[in-house]
């Protein structure tokens, strides 16, 4: 995955890692970054947050804007409009890469804000109670900050379907975001009996439709086609389907002990419906093990290599190219198993 988006970068003439950059360097973001160091000691998960945007660059990969940048690349000019050809940067819009910018400060907000903590659930071995309610008030405000940011760059862009393409994504991920909080304190317990297809639904607003919108936002700000938007979107859609399957599946396909998994993950859905209600309950207490045996694990690695070829048939679309490749090769990535 490390190489294959490595690669991409190059291609776009970006180095995308550092893509919001300008922001987080700002004087606001340092007062907050000194602030965060005073929950050191406790185990408020925005100090893993902040520590991951510095430390981890294996989870720091801003696999979103980086994707944007791509299709842009791939769509290149629209043949309906080339008067503004000379803004373009390696094949790509100014707009587009503040685009991709914004898209990432988007995702980043969010994360931030996820990391807010129920003061009711706390255990004395998470830290002092004071440090976990700084932590909160510091998560809000930075998230807020972040996401202030991104709406006054989205503005700026003055392309008004835009404007409502990627407003529309902020509600779609905080109405993830409210399924995924109802259930987060059963996280580890028997959740409702869903079922895949409202699986999907939620994980479509949770986690593919910032990428598949703001993808789409790219082709409407070169002006291309009803239709080249089209499959933009279904890319971006279907691409993050497969990378959140992916994601899903790593506790399952590899021989790991250690590694925890969510009764809410597409194997464990997929599972329940194969296996009924009652038995899927009678098992509870072997769920890992049973899913690895069971159905649950090779229907979802279908699913994932499903929205992968979907994905790779929106991208036959465009004009052949290294972008084009490139993400033609993030889809195999994340739709490789061992």
């Amino acid at each position: 995955w490390s190489q294959v988006v490595s690669e991409a970068e190059k291609i776009v003439g970006y180095p995308t890692s550092f893509m919001s950059l300008r922001c987080l360097l700002s004087d606001e973001l340092s007062n907050i970054a000194m602030q965060v160091r005073k929950l050191v000691g406790t185990k408020h998960p925005l100090l893993d947050t902040a520590r991951g945007f510095v430390y981890d660059s294996r989870n720091n990969l801003q696999m979103r804007g980086l994707v944007i940048l791509l299709i842009s690349k791939a769509a290149g000019p629209s043949m309906a409009d080339r008067s503004f050809q000379h803004n373009m940067v390696s094949g790509i819009y100014s707009s587009q890469r503040s685009l991709a910018e914004i898209t990432e400060l988007i995702h980043t907000a969010f994360l931030v804000h996820r990391g807010i903590v129920n003061i009711g659930e706390l255990k004395t071995c998470d830290g002092p109670l004071k440090d976990m309610q700084f932590g909160n008030k510091m998560a809000v405000l930075s998230g807020d900050f972040l996401l202030a940011n991104a709406c006054t760059s989205l503005a700026q862009l003055q392309n008004t379907k835009v404007v409502e393409l990627i407003s529309s994504a902020i509600g779609d991920l905080v109405q993830g975001i409210y399924y995924e909080n109802s259930k987060s304190s059963e996280e580890n317990c028997l959740t409702d009996d869903i079922g895949i297809s409202t699986w999907k639904e939620q994980v479509f607003l949770s986690h593919s439709a910032l990428l598949a919108k703001s993808c789409q936002a790219a082709m409407e700000l070169a002006k291309h086609s009803a239709e080249i938007q089209d499959m933009a979107f279904q890319y971006g859609k279907h691409m993050s389907m497969s990378h959140k399957l992916h994601s899903d599946l790593q506790p399952f396909v590899k021989e790991s002990d250690t590694m925890a998994f969510s009764l809410n993950s597409a194997p464990a859905v997929l599972h329940q419906e194969f296996l009924g209600r009652e038995a899927w309950i009678k098992q509870i207490r072997e769920l890992q093990e049973a899913i690895r045996a069971g159905k649950g694990v090779t229907s979802a690695i279908d699913l994932c290599r499903s929205h992968g070829n979907r994905a790779l048939a929106a991208l036959e679309r465009f004009p052949p190219s290294e972008a084009r490749a490139a993400l033609a090769n993030i889809v195999y990535a994340v739709t490789r198993f061992p």
